[in-house]
C-alpha cells in the first residue's frame, strides 16, 4: 500500500470517528433572547440565554428608561432610529435572517415618519 492510500485511510477513518462522536460533545444550545427597545435610541439586548424570561430580564435591565421587549427564539432582531431626530420615529423588526430583520426595522422606520433611518443595533439568537 502506497503512504497516499494509507493517508487517505487514515483521514477518512478520523473523519467518521469525529463524525459519530461529534453530537456527544456539543455543547447544548441555549436559544433564547430579548430585545428592548425604549425613546431615543434606548435599547437593550440578551442572546443565546436558557430561558425567555432570564433574556427578557437582561434586557430591560440594559435598556434606559421605559422599553418594551420582544422576544427572539432562534432568529434575529434589528432596530433602526431616524438619525435626524433619535427621540422621533424608529421601527424594530424580528425575523428568522439578518438580513429581513435588518432590512423590515429600516422600512419601519420610514413609515412611521423616519428621514435619515439608520440601524441602531441587531443581534441574532442561537440557530441550532
Amino acid at each position: 500500500m502506497t503512504f497516499f492510500k494509507f493517508a487517505r485511510r487514515a483521514i477518512f477513518a478520523v473523519a467518521l470517528i469525529f463524525a459519530g462522536a461529534g453530537p456527544q460533545f456539543a455543547a447544548p444550545a441555549q436559544a433564547a433572547g430579548a430585545f428592548a427597545i425604549g425613546k431615543c435610541g434606548a435599547y437593550g439586548q440578551a442572546i443565546d440565554y436558557p430561558a425567555e424570561q432570564a433574556a427578557l430580564a437582561a434586557a430591560r435591565k440594559q435598556c434606559k428608561g421605559q422599553c418594551s421587549t420582544v422576544t427572539m427564539k432562534r432568529a434575529c432582531a434589528a432596530f433602526a432610529v431616524d438619525m435626524s431626530n433619535p427621540c422621533g420615529a424608529h421601527g424594530y423588526a424580528v425575523k428568522p435572517q439578518i438580513s429581513t430583520s435588518l432590512n423590515a426595522a429600516t422600512k419601519k422606520c420610514y413609515d412611521f415618519g423616519g428621514k435619515e433611518c439608520v440601524i441602531r443595533a441587531w443581534a441574532c439568537d442561537a440557530k441550532g
